[in-house]
Parts: C-alpha cells; structure tokens; sequence
C-alpha cells in the first residue's frame, strides 16, 4: 500500500478477519460477527507537533498487528480494498 500516505499522527490499518467459530465450535453466522478490533498497520503519517513544534515519532510502524478501540477511526476503500484510517492515540497496543 505505497499509494496512501497517512498526515500527522494517523495510521491506515487492514481490520484482520476474527474466528468463524467459537472455541467450542459453534460456527458464527455473519449476521452476528462483530467487526474487528484487530488490525495489520499498512502505512503511518510521521507523528504529531508537540507544543515546541518537534515531530513527535510515531510508536507503531508498517506491518505492526495492532488492537485498536472498537468505534474508532474513518473507513475508506482503496482498490477494492477496505481499510481504517485511526489517530495513533485510538491505537489501544501492538500484539506480539
């Protein structure tokens, strides 16, 4: 994804498809999936301004799966392609 570069302290993350199926191996219908709070970090903008006006780095970087809050962000669609674009501060941490 080189065709978007995200402004300031914004991030454009891929959600990541949740499980079908519950641990006990109930089939989830799609009617009842939830959206995703996981995502892969596809581009970042280079940080926000502090009051000084330093560029502030970003904390997360391309390829970094992170979980973000459930109703944060803007969707957007780029080549057929869904995506969310997020504040870095709606970033809730990065998975190992």
């Amino acid at each position: 994804m080189n065709k978007f570069k995200p402004l300031k302290d914004k991030v454009l993350v891929q959600r990541l498809d949740q499980e079908e199926k519950t641990s006990g191996g109930i089939i989830i219908p799609d009617a009842a999936k939830e959206k995703p709070i996981q995502g892969k970090v596809m581009a970042v903008g280079d940080g926000a301004r502090d009051d000084k006006g330093n560029i502030v780095p970003m904390d997360v970087k391309v390829g970094d799966k992170v979980l973000f809050a459930k109703w944060g962000g803007t969707e957007v669609k780029f080549d057929g392609q869904e995506y969310l674009i997020l504040k870095e501060s709606d970033i809730l941490g990065i998975v190992a």
